[in-house]
C-alpha cells in the first residue's frame, strides 16, 4: 500500500497544453534566491512532477511538505523568491499550485519579470509586474493568463505574506536570440532552446514528442516520446517545427533507455511551410519529400545519419517511427537561414 498521496492531474487552459513549462527544474530552471525556506526548500517548487503528500512524514522543522514553504511571518512585509527560467521565453500563463497546502497556503501571490540575459539581476534590474496579486485558495490550481509576454529571463514570485506553494509552472515558448548563436558549426535546429516545438502526433500515450527536443540525453525511459503498442496496420509519427528555417546536413536519433520498446526503423519527411494550421500540416505531411530514408534502429543507442538529399531550407519535419515505440531525443543538425 502506498505511503503517499499524489496530487491529481488537472485539465488546465489551452496555454498549459500548447506552452512549455519554462519553470521546469529538470530543464534547468532554478530558484536563485529566497527570503525564507524554513519549512520546505526552494528546489521543490520547480519539480515538474505532481506534488506528493506523506501523511506521517516530519523532519526537524516540522511537517514535510512537497513545495516551497516559509515560516510564519511575525514582522511587516512578505516573502518572495527569484527564479531563473530554464531558457529565455515569451510567457502565456501561470499555474500557482497549492496542492496539499490547506492551512498554510499564502492568501495571495503575484509575479514580476525582468530581462537579464547576462546573469542574475542586480539591484538596478528593471522588474515589470506581469501578474498583479491574485487570491489563492488551499489545495488547488490557480491558472492565470499572462499578457506581458516578454521575452523574460527571470521571475520574482511574491507570496503575501508567507506560507507555502507546491509548484510554480510558467508556460510559454522559448525565445532564441539568433545573433548570439554560433552558426559557424551545425546547429540543432529542433532544440527547445532554439525555438523548436511539437505540432501534432499520432499517439503520445507514454510521453509527448516535445521531450524529443529537450537538452542532453534522456534520464530514464519516461524522458522521451513513446507511443502505445500498435495493434493495427501503419506506423506512428509526429510533426515538429524547427526553431528557424534551415538546411539539414545530419540527423541524430537517440533511443536511450528504450531497450524492449524502441522502433524497428525510422524515417523523416520535411518541407518548407509558410502558412498552415495543425490540421492542414497533418494532411500535407503525408506527401512531403523524404529527408531521411528508412533507417534501422537499435536499443539504447545514439544513431547518427548523414543527410544526402538537398531539399533546401525546411521549417517542419514529420518523424516516422515504424511501427511504434519510444525515442529519447531527435536532433536536426544544419545551417539556419534568415
Amino acid at each position: 500500500m502506498s505511503d503517499f498521496v499524489l496530487a491529481p492531474i488537472v485539465d488546465g487552459p489551452d496555454f498549459t497544453r500548447t506552452g512549455l513549462n519554462l519553470a521546469d527544474g529538470s530543464l534547468g530552471a532554478e530558484v536563485t534566491s529566497v527570503t525564507d525556506e524554513f519549512f520546505a526548500p526552494r528546489a521543490r517548487l520547480l519539480n515538474p512532477e505532481p506534488a506528493r503528500f506523506y501523511p506521517d512524514r516530519f523532519d526537524d522543522h516540522g511537517k514535510w511538505m512537497d513545495g516551497w514553504e516559509t515560516r510564519r511571518r511575525r514582522t511587516v512585509g512578505h516573502d518572495f523568491c527569484v527564479i531563473r527560467l530554464a531558457m529565455p521565453g515569451l510567457l502565456s500563463g501561470v499555474d500557482f499550485d497549492t496542492s496539499f497546502f490547506t492551512g498554510n497556503f499564502p492568501p495571495a501571490a503575484a509575479l514580476e519579470a525582468c530581462w537579464s540575459p547576462q546573469g542574475e539581476p542586480g539591484e538596478a534590474a528593471e522588474w515589470v509586474e506581469i501578474l498583479p496579486a491574485q487570491v489563492l485558495g488551499g489545495n488547488q490550481h490557480h491558472f492565470h493568463a499572462i499578457a506581458a509576454a516578454g521575452p523574460w529571463t527571470h521571475l520574482r514570485l511574491h507570496i503575501y505574506p508567507d506560507g507555502g506553494m507546491a509548484r510554480l509552472r510558467v508556460y510559454g515558448r522559448p525565445h532564441c536570440d539568433w545573433s548570439q548563436v554560433d552558426t559557424s558549426q551545425p546547429v540543432d535546429l529542433l532544440a527547445l532552446a532554439h525555438g523548436g516545438d511539437q505540432v501534432a502526433w499520432s499517439d503520445a500515450h507514454y510521453g509527448e514528442p516535445r521531450k524529443l527536443l529537450r537538452p542532453g540525453r534522456g534520464v530514464n525511459m519516461g524522458d522521451g516520446w513513446e507511443t502505445r503498442r500498435r495493434r493495427e496496420p501503419g506506423n506512428d509519427w509526429c510533426i515538429l517545427q524547427l526553431g528557424r528555417p534551415g538546411d539539414i546536413s545530419s540527423v541524430t536519433v537517440d533511443t536511450a533507455h528504450f531497450k524492449g520498446n524502441f522502433p524497428a526503423r525510422c524515417s523523416i519527411q520535411a518541407a518548407h511551410v509558410e502558412r498552415a494550421t495543425r490540421p492542414s500540416l497533418i494532411a500535407q505531411s503525408q506527401f512531403w519529400p523524404v529527408l531521411l530514408a528508412e533507417q534501422p534502429l537499435t536499443a539504447d543507442a545514439i544513431h547518427d545519419f548523414v543527410v544526402d538529399v538537398a531539399l533546401g531550407p525546411i521549417t517542419h519535419v514529420r518523424f516516422n517511427i515504424i511501427p511504434d515505440g519510444g525515442v529519447s531525443r531527435l536532433r536536426l543538425w544544419g545551417t539556419p537561414r534568415p
